[in-house]
C-alpha cells in the first residue's frame, strides 16, 4: 500500500469518448486529443498511458491515444458502447502545423452533438437558462452572464490550439497517517493565462453503463485562477477517496480514479456541480491522467 505518489498529467480535449471532444473548431468538427475510436488497422500516434483501455474504463474500446479532427456526424452508439469515429484527418499535437497552431477553439453547441451521456451535472441548479439551446462560441467569446465592459474581463484574445497544447501539470497524492483522507496537490504551467479553471474528480462508477453516478468537484471550492504566465496551483483534501470493498458489494464503493483540470468558458464555478451545460458546453478538459489510477492507495472511513 502506497502513501504518496507524483503523477504527470496528460494533455487532452476529451472527457469520455462521447462527445468525442469538449472542444470544436470553427467548422463545427471536434478537435480531439485523447482516445480515438478507430476502425481496425488504423495507426495511432504514441501517447501517454496504456493504449489498451479507455481513459475512464467505461467503454472497453481499446482505443489508442492520439489526435484527430472528428466529424460530428460520427455514429453514436448506446451509452457504454463505442463505434469508430468519422475522422476528417489526424494531426500530431506535439508538432502542430502553423495552420493548426492558429486554429481558434470553440465550445460545443447545446444540446451537445454526438453525445450518449445524459448525465445531469447540476440537478439543483437546472433552469430554463441552463437548458436552452446555445450555439458554438469561440472559447474567448462565450457570453458570460451579466458581464459588462466596465467589469474588466481579463481574457479577450482568441484561444488557439497552439495555446491549448502548451499546458503542463503534475499531481501529488498523499494519504493521511490515519488513512481516513487523502490530499491532492496540483501544480500547472503554460495554461491559459488569467483564467478560471476548476478541478473535478472522476470515480469508478461515474461511467458505469448500469447506473452511472454523478461526477463532482475535487474539493469545494474547486477553483484555480491562473496568473499572467498561465501558472496555477490547487490543493484539496477528500475524506476516504480510496475505499476497499471490505466485504460489501463492489457497487457500494466509489473510488476516485482520475483528476481532471477544466477550463471554464463562462468563467464560473458551480458549487457541488462541475458545470451547467454539459461536457464541452461550458467545461473543457485540458489536463488529466491518461487512464484510471490510484489503485495503490487505500483509505478508510
Amino acid at each position: 500500500m502506497a502513501f504518496a505518489r507524483t503523477y504527470d498529467l496528460a494533455l487532452t480535449t476529451q472527457g469520455p469518448t462521447y462527445p468525442p471532444s469538449e472542444i470544436m473548431n470553427a467548422d463545427g468538427d471536434f478537435v480531439v486529443i485523447g482516445r480515438i475510436n478507430r476502425g481496425e488497422g488504423s495507426k495511432a500516434f504514441p501517447g501517454p498511458g496504456s493504449n489498451s483501455i479507455d481513459v475512464h474504463g467505461a467503454h472497453g474500446t481499446g482505443s489508442g491515444w492520439g489526435a484527430a479532427i472528428v466529424s460530428p456526424d460520427s455514429p453514436v452508439p448506446p451509452f457504454g458502447d463505442s463505434a469508430a469515429y468519422r475522422i476528417v484527418r489526424e494531426f500530431d499535437w506535439r508538432n502542430l502545423s502553423e495552420d493548426d497552431r492558429r486554429m481558434v477553439l470553440h465550445t460545443l453547441p447545446v444540446p451537445l452533438p454526438t453525445n450518449n451521456y445524459a448525465m445531469q451535472f447540476a440537478p439543483e441548479q437546472s433552469s430554463p437558462f441552463s437548458m436552452r439551446p446555445r450555439p458554438s462560441y469561440p472559447l474567448h467569446a462565450a457570453p458570460i452572464p451579466d458581464l459588462r465592459i466596465e467589469d474588466g474581463l481579463r481574457r479577450t484574445d482568441p484561444i488557439t490550439l497552439g495555446d491549448w497544447v502548451s499546458a503542463r501539470g503534475s499531481l501529488d497524492v498523499s494519504v493521511a497517517a490515519d488513512a481516513r483522507s487523502a490530499t491532492f496537490d496540483m501544480e500547472c504551467s503554460s495554461l491559459i493565462p488569467d483564467s478560471l479553471y476548476t478541478v473535478m474528480s472522476l470515480r469508478e462508477r461515474d461511467f458505469d453503463p448500469l447506473g452511472p453516478t454523478r461526477p463532482g468537484p475535487l474539493g469545494i471550492p474547486n477553483v484555480m485562477i491562473t496568473n499572467a504566465h498561465g501558472e496555477g496551483r490547487y490543493r484539496a483534501r477528500l475524506p476516504n477517496p480510496f475505499p476497499l470493498p471490505e466485504g460489501r458489494g463492489r457497487s457500494e464503493r466509489n473510488r476516485v480514479v482520475n483528476v481532471i483540470l477544466l477550463w471554464m468558458s463562462y468563467q464560473m464555478s458551480h458549487g457541488g456541480a462541475i458545470g451547467l451545460f454539459g461536457l464541452g458546453g461550458d467545461v473543457h478538459a485540458q489536463l488529466k491522467l491518461p487512464q484510471p489510477s490510484f489503485s495503490e492507495f487505500v483509505t478508510t472511513e
